[in-house]
């Protein structure tokens, strides 16, 4: 989105507010908030330059695991100017999608399956962007300038520049932290060329709690401030696509996309509130949906079921797997007919986590009995270590 470039004081057009930028500010927030943003704060674009480093030092320790956009042109991310250069201030908005109960309790419910929260309702993606975009087309109509927008889709570091604007505060899970809002935000920019007043760096209030820490099922965290999304349960089941390693399967439970623990253990959360965007709000079907029925998924039935939702980016046959590695452990030997049945589903990916849940749920002799038929049919490498490992 682009207008003619001016400066606060410059201002004209039909929205003409003042020439005094706080004005403009006040209006500005006044406009977020009437859109349905929760939240609002200004930064200036070289404020995050620890959090740079910081990123610099992930990158290298090759935390990010796959995610190789991550890593492409880090100069992009570590600094606004680096992605556009005739950034003056960046606009930090947040939307509120607080759930409306403990994300913690599906996972005792064994059979039945832990959605993480953002991915219970319709893609934030969608629904932050259109908001985005008319807050930004009233910005340029009030106060002539150029802008973009970005919604965790670009190479901008929302959280240290959401920090610095005042949302909030990176806590030592590495997600953002509201004093009013807990764990529990959707982060969006504005890049501007116009200079708007700052708000005030929100401090670290994690003081010596660790509770996010303590209870992430992989141990995802090396240090406090420190993730290695290769052990994270939410990298495992989402960006991962080929098999879950071994060695994580048991500790994701039934987590079958992404996972909402170090989150939902922050103490902040006691004065969280339940977001308002009917859109963002659970769906009755993906609360805790019985695992049986989401192993019967074929592609067509995946994408009626995920329509909207951020789910479907991942495909049916990463699904499926998590699914599988749910239904492995779940201790219910009845869920077994559902693992034999994917030993014939057309995907390697599939066919390999079956012989794992299979392999939780059936007798050594029962496996064996399976197991010669099985790899006389099998021609995928991967599928045949599994039935190697399994015995």
């Amino acid at each position: 989105m682009a207008g003619r470039r001016a400066g606060v004081a410059d201002l004209r057009g039909p929205g003409f507010l003042s020439s005094d930028p706080t004005e403009l500010k006040t209006a500005l927030a006044r406009e977020a908030r009437a859109l349905g943003f929760d939240c609002i704060g200004i930064t200036a674009p070289g404020t995050i330059e620890n959090a740079g480093r910081y990123f610099l030092e992930f990158i290298a320790s090759g935390g990010h695991g796959d995610m190789d956009w991550l890593a492409a042109q880090p100069e992009r991310r570590v600094d606004p100017r680096g992605l556009w250069s005739d950034v003056r201030s960046v606009i930090m908005l947040g939307v509120n999608y607080g759930p409306d109960q403990d994300p913690l309790a599906v996972l005792k419910q064994r059979t039945r399956a832990a959605i993480s929260v953002y991915a219970q309702g319709d893609d934030y993606h969608d629904l932050i962007k259109k908001r985005l975009k008319a807050l930004a087309r009233w910005l340029v109509a009030t106060a002539p300038s150029d802008v973009k927008v970005f919604v965790d889709t670009a190479a901008v570091m929302e959280k240290p520049l959401a920090q610095t604007a005042g949302l909030g505060w990176q806590g030592k899970h590495t997600n953002l932290v509201s004093r009013e809002f807990g764990s529990w935000l959707f982060l969006g920019a504005i890049y501007t060329t116009l200079e708007l007043p700052r708000d005030e760096t929100e401090i670290d209030h994690c003081g010596t709690c660790q509770a996010c820490l303590d209870i992430c099922p992989t141990a995802a965290f090396p240090a406090p401030y420190k993730l290695d999304a290769r052990r994270c349960i939410s990298y495992l089941t989402i960006e991962n696509k080929g098999p879950i390693p071994r060695e994580f399967r048991k500790a994701i439970g039934n987590r079958i996309y992404g996972c909402d623990d170090c989150l939902a253990a922050c103490p902040w959360n006691k004065f969280a509130q339940e977001g308002r965007e009917a859109k963002l709000a659970a769906r009755d079907e993906l609360r805790a949906p019985n695992l049986a029925e989401l192993a019967r998924l074929d592609d067509a039935a995946f994408r009626a079921l995920f329509t909207k939702s951020p789910v479907k980016r991942i495909g049916r046959d990463r699904f499926v797997r998590n699914v599988l590695i749910a239904i492995g452990n779940s201790g219910e030997v009845a869920l077994a007919a559902e693992a034999r049945r994917l030993l014939q589903d057309a995907s390697p990916l599939v066919r390999g986590a079956a012989v794992w849940a299979l392999a939780q749920l059936m007798s050594k002799e029962e496996l064996a009995a399976m197991k010669s038929a099985a790899l006389s049919g099998e021609s995928d490498d991967s599928v045949r270590e599994e039935w190697r490992a399994a015995s």
